[in-house]
């Protein structure tokens, strides 16, 4: 698993965390103190009506601590519009297994988790998932933004706006900006060095105030315990999968390995078989003398 990297800054005491940590990425998007900022991201990535965008509200601000030791090592930032709708978003710095599948699944969970029994479906509200990877999540393309709705493939018509997915994907972002506000925000998500950093604070403003806010989460030395916590548990996480698949793999081979051997035993005892065949013995004592089943040595006779 790749590890976010720390950034250093002259004019700080302690190097830049990274926001591609969750758990930071949680703070500077999800705390529900600057939804300026939150605001300004999902305007970058979303096209969405104006009358969404005035009233922004994070569903779940605080850091748990059961959260943060999931096992899945997922913390995402929920958010309410002002006509209802739901979006999630979480950010993933390596590849897990299902994850598309993953995606569907809570897609389903918010759109149950709004009705209960006997309730109308005309409650149902949007649900609307963006994915920020630092790996490539869509091989298929090469586009680092990609928005699936559930449309016909012949005719392009929508079934229903109610379900929306949006992966962001940092590897495939271009060098050069694009003249649009999700570049610069993808570009802060995925800043390597001071440079980068330094270029962005004289672009768009709410990066520069999330660029800012970095810097105090980054002299905060709780703060940095606990992303250090978060990386720790991840690559702990990471670790214990591959050594499960590893043993997985080890163990199917050396299962086909032993199914082999038993294939060449049994292609031994076929062979003794059919020369005790020839020698004009019985099937009974062919069973006997080789193990095989009456019906496996009946079957060298035709």
């Amino acid at each position: 698993m790749q590890n976010p990297v720390l950034f250093r800054d002259t004019r700080m005491s302690k190097p830049f965390l990274s926001p591609r940590n969750d758990a930071i990425f949680k703070m500077l998007f999800g705390d529900g103190r600057d939804i300026d900022i939150l605001t300004d991201f999902l305007k970058a990535v979303l096209d969405l009506p104006a009358e969404d965008y005035s009233e922004v509200s994070v569903v779940d601000p605080h850091l748990s601590r059961a959260r943060l030791e999931d096992k899945l090592g997922i913390l995402d930032v929920k958010v309410k519009t002002r006509t209802g709708k739901i979006i999630d978003i979480e950010i993933q710095v390596s590849d897990h297994p299902q994850m598309r599948e993953r995606v569907v699944f809570y897609q389903a969970k918010m759109i149950t988790g709004q009705i209960g029994e006997g309730d109308s479906y005309e409650k149902i509200k949007r649900v609307i998932s963006i994915i920020i990877t630092d790996y490539v999540f869509i091989p298929e393309n090469s586009s680092y933004h990609n928005r699936y709705t559930l449309r016909d493939q012949k005719t392009g018509s929508e079934f229903t706006h109610l379900l929306e997915i949006n992966t962001l994907e940092l590897p495939k972002l271009p060098q050069t900006e694009e003249g649009d506000g999700l570049w610069e925000w993808l570009k802060f998500l995925d800043a390597r060095n001071k440079e980068d950093l330094n270029m962005l604070t004289t672009k768009n403003p709410m990066v520069q105030k999330a660029v800012a806010k970095l810097a105090v989460l980054s002299e905060d030395e709780r703060t940095r315990l606990l992303a250090e916590s978060r990386e720790k548990l991840q690559r702990d996480i990471f670790a214990r999968e591959r050594a499960a698949e590893e043993k997985g793999i080890e163990k199917g081979r050396e299962e086909g390995r032993e199914e082999g051997r038993e294939e060449g035993r049994t292609e031994e005892r076929l062979a003794f078989a059919r020369k005790l065949l020839e020698d004009s013995r019985t099937v009974d004592e062919i069973m006997k003398y080789t193990g095989l089943s009456r019906a496996e040595i009946q079957s060298l006779l035709h």
